[in-house]
């Protein structure tokens, strides 16, 4: 049997392991989680080296890819220098694929509610989901990115991805020095909800995102909206769900309650490929195409 692990360096409350088949290849898929602590992730890589099909990187990017220019994360990088021999992949592959399918999905499946309700879409973080970001874009979405406002806590929307872009080539390569917990919540922070932006919250139809960015900020009133994410535990979905959102949209398969994380799912396709290396964008799209993968949909009031 295959095995894909991701070790994350988010809260190990959302630890999961699951066996399912793909292309008729079994797979044991595994979250561990390390609560923040990014030594005890190096030595679970190093541990389980050789010994796995495949790693996810969970909880962090190893850098940021944005119109085709990767920026590494120095303070995750070494996170990952004892792997030697097995591939590892922090889900970019799949944010650049798989989620861009998101908007024809959503046009697909409620067009008719979000034309109702207007197509403005509030990403949280643009430049961690350039894929996705630029497909609400060419979909005639109307804007707000919040990478000032969740990176670092700057109130100051950025409404094109022509300022994304030009943010992106200004602040990267500074804000990739920083420690990773300045920009993202890790361990325990990461069941924190502190209600800000309430504004552009409930300007947007459609928040869209990493789940611990839409989480982190989201207001006490959701009535109605259409949240895309994906790494939805059944908690998340039952805040989702008593907060008022409408729809909820995984751009990962729901697989036993939950939805895993990009670089979990990424990290299964590399084991199923048997090429022992991570996949080539367009390697991706055929194993996907194959497999049918599709955002998935859930009604919640």
């Amino acid at each position: 049997m295959k095995r894909a692990v991701s070790v994350s360096i988010g809260s190990s409350k959302r630890d999961k392991a699951v066996e399912i088949d793909l292309l008729g290849e079994q797979i044991r898929i595994e979250r561990i989680g390390t609560d923040g602590d990014m030594e005890k992730a190096a030595q679970l890589y190093k541990e389980l080296d050789g010994e796995v099909d495949a790693f996810g990187v969970g909880g962090a990017d190893l850098g940021a890819l944005v119109d085709g220019k990767f920026y590494p994360f120095h303070s995750v990088q070494p996170m990952v220098r004892f792997v030697d021999k097995t591939p590892v992949v922090d889900g970019g592959g799949l944010k650049n694929t798989l989620e861009n399918k998101a908007p024809a999905f959503l046009d697909e499946m409620i067009g008719d509610y979000i034309e109702e309700k207007g197509c403005k879409v509030f990403i949280t973080l643009g430049v961690d989901r350039w894929g996705l970001s630029k497909s609400f874009v060419e979909a005639g979405y109307e804007t707000v990115f919040g990478d000032l406002m969740f990176a670092l806590d700057i109130p100051i929307p950025i409404k094109t991805l022509g300022g994304l872009r030009l943010l992106a080539k200004v602040l990267i390569p500074i804000v990739t020095r920083f420690p990773f917990e300045w920009l993202y919540p890790t361990g325990e922070k990461q069941d924190e909800r502190i209600p800000k932006y309430e504004k552009t919250y409930q300007w947007a139809t459609v928040i869209a995102g990493d789940c611990h960015y839409v989480k982190r900020h989201m207001p006490d009133d959701m009535q109605g909206k259409v949240i895309v994410t994906n790494t939805t535990t059944p908690e998340d979905v039952k805040l989702f769900k008593s907060l008022g959102v409408k729809y909820l949209v995984t751009t990962t398969p729901v697989l036993d309650g939950r939805s895993f994380g990009t670089n979990m799912m990424e990290a299964a396709l590399v084991a199923i490929s048997g090429k022992a290396r991570p996949l080539t964008w367009e390697e991706y799209g055929e194993l996907l195409d194959q497999l049918d993968f599709q955002p998935q949909l859930q009604e919640l009031n």
